[in-house]
């Protein structure tokens, strides 16, 4: 079955999230969350995860971690295996509890306001679910690691850093002045709240600059095979895609600016695109908009001659 590559190194941050099978809830009672938490704890331990934020829904679970010995993998296989029995074993049940693979998104930490953006998703999820009362402060939700900022140090879990957080939001100090500041930028953050600006979040498969981009490509180089999918392999391909375009530009002495005024089946790129058809896994649109070479049918029947 095809599948999402995992990328994993030394200090990469993810927001990761899981759905109940069939989107039945995962949580039954608050004891189901409070093991949950305790499960949580447990995995930081035993693989050095850090969690940045989490949040409880009723059918599903938020993450940001930041794994500092590049183990997401075998951690979560842990983690939700355990989880797993724990609860099956507290309601009598048995089988799956979660629906397939997670999903993990890879976030840019580099402090360009990707983290913060991915944990003000993940602490708002309770606003989004009408969890909260416009009248009542987001803190009154006590399953996301919001209410836990709000605390000081020795009242919250050994495993949630919260410096990272304060510091994507300018906030120098964990200190109660701090704490309120924070807790003062969040509310204005929820009544300005844009459902459209999270689109990326839940379809992409990474939160970040271009630069960072590029770096997960690299690491991803040689990864990806006819068993991945998503836009992973997309990204992926268009990346050797644009690399072949170079090569054969030289190769042929193309300069691409010279694209727009030469006919649409020049053979120069006629042959580049029999060659990104060949090599790569790029469609026909693509090729047609990056070589200017028309629509898609008539390109279609350009590369099939010969």
């Amino acid at each position: 079955m095809a599948r999402k590559v995992r990328v994993e190194y030394p200090g990469a941050i993810y927001h990761v999230m899981n759905r109940g099978d069939r989107r039945e809830e995962i949580f039954l009672t608050d004891q189901d969350r409070t093991l949950f938490l305790e499960t949580l704890g447990e995995t930081c331990e035993r693989t050095g995860w850090q969690i940045v934020a989490y949040c409880l829904m009723p059918n599903h679970f938020h993450l940001v971690i930041e794994t500092p010995r590049a183990n997401l993998v075998t951690g979560m296989k842990w983690f939700l295996g355990t989880y797993t029995s724990r609860f099956n074993r507290r309601h009598k049940l048995f089988g799956h509890l979660f629906s397939g693979r997670y999903k993990s998104l890879i976030v840019d930490g580099s402090g360009n306001g990707y983290l913060k953006a991915v944990c003000d998703y993940v602490h708002l999820n309770p606003v989004r679910a009408n969890l909260v009362s416009f009248e009542s402060p987001l803190s009154d939700f006590s399953w996301s690691s919001y209410a836990q900022y709000l605390l000081g140090a020795s009242r919250r879990p050994p495993w949630l850093q919260v410096e990272r957080l304060f510091g994507a939001h300018g906030i120098p100090k964990d200190s109660p002045a701090g704490r309120r500041e924070f807790e003062r930028r969040m509310e204005a953050r929820r009544a300005d709240e844009n459902p459209g600006a999270w689109k990326s979040l839940r379809r992409g498969w990474m939160m970040g600059s271009d630069e960072f981009r590029q770096e997960l490509l690299a690491r991803m180089h040689g990864r990806v095979g006819l068993s991945h999918y998503g836009a992973e392999l997309q990204e992926s391909d268009e990346e050797k895609a644009r690399r072949i375009i170079a090569e054969e530009i030289r190769r042929l002495k193309f300069p691409k600016i010279d694209f727009p005024e030469t006919s649409k089946s020049d053979f120069r790129k006629v042959a580049i695109a029999r060659r990104l058809r060949t090599e790569t896994a790029v469609s026909l649109r693509w090729i047609a908009d990056q070589l200017q070479m028309g629509s898609v049918p008539y390109l279609a029947k350009l590369v099939k001659k010969g």
